[in-house]
């Protein structure tokens, strides 16, 4: 353990603790786009950026990559912190001016327009889709293409990927739902990695409900997997489990009567 101050409050906090995972500890926020607890650090959004005073001097930094060490000053909200975050965000803003989460972001530090050149992007290449394909999943389906304004998120030559499960993963973890997933007919149908996938059909209701690839890697992944994971949707699954469960409870209310009548006198 070491002691360090954040925001005035004299803190304890593990070795090796990054200063985002010692605040969110204390309970101090630091505003976040690319990080999630699950993943690697990567410091792409440049949101977290806090003011870090050691040894006489300060210096701006990423908190979710910058490790705590003893002794150390930390202000999340300092006016040169507040100052840079605002120009972090008024890019972000530039790139991506009709996200929901990041015009959420700009009222709170009340940013009203941007002075950089619009792009009008969906993406704000945060990367935590590329990273929980690689760290998560393990598939690696997605990853950066390009250099500078032409970087982006693609599969490898921006055609179908053959490694794509189509579990989703990159969509839920996208912090401005700029991933789009739609389920047609029997195809599930990635847009942005122009992924098309089969879906397998419910044994009991027929409807589509989990791309076939995925549930033969489920297979290969886990040891004899329970059958209805394989073949059942989640309400059938859940109905069928439900089922099972009501009887299983009868079987136990049956063989306790008749336990009960046997050690009776008479």
């Amino acid at each position: 353990m070491m002691d360090v101050t954040i925001n005035g409050q004299h803190l304890r906090v593990k070795e090796g603790s990054t200063i985002l995972q010692a605040a969110e500890t204390a309970g101090i926020k630091i505003p976040t786009l690319c990080y999630h607890k699950a993943l690697s650090w990567y410091g792409a959004c440049r949101i977290c950026l806090v003011e870090i005073s050691m040894n006489g001097g300060s210096e701006i930094q990423a908190s979710c990559q910058y490790k705590v060490q003893p002794g150390m000053i930390v202000r999340t909200d300092s006016e040169r912190v507040i100052r840079t975050r605002k120009i972090m965000v008024e890019l972000l803003l530039a790139r991506c001016p009709n996200s929901k989460e990041i015009r959420e972001l700009a009222d709170e530090l009340g940013i009203t327009g941007t002075r950089f050149p619009k792009r009008d992007e969906d993406c704000l290449l945060c990367g935590l889709c590329v990273r929980v394909c690689q760290e998560v999943i393990g598939v690696s389906a997605i990853g950066f293409i390009n250099r500078g304004t032409e970087r982006q998120v693609s599969t490898p030559y921006q055609i179908h990927s053959d490694v794509c499960l189509g579990c989703g993963g990159c969509a839920f973890i996208c912090p401005i739902g700029a991933i789009k997933i739609e389920d047609k007919d029997d195809k599930r149908l990635i847009e942005n990695w122009k992924t098309e996938l089969r879906l397998n059909k419910c044994k009991t209701c027929g409807s589509p409900f989990a791309p076939e690839i995925e549930l033969r890697l489920l297979q290969e992944k886990v040891k004899n997997p329970a059958p209805e994971w394989l073949e059942l949707c989640p309400d059938c699954r859940r109905k069928n489990m439900s089922n099972k469960v009501k009887t299983l409870k009868t079987g136990r209310r049956e063989a306790y009567l008749a336990l009960s009548s046997l050690s009776r006198p008479g």
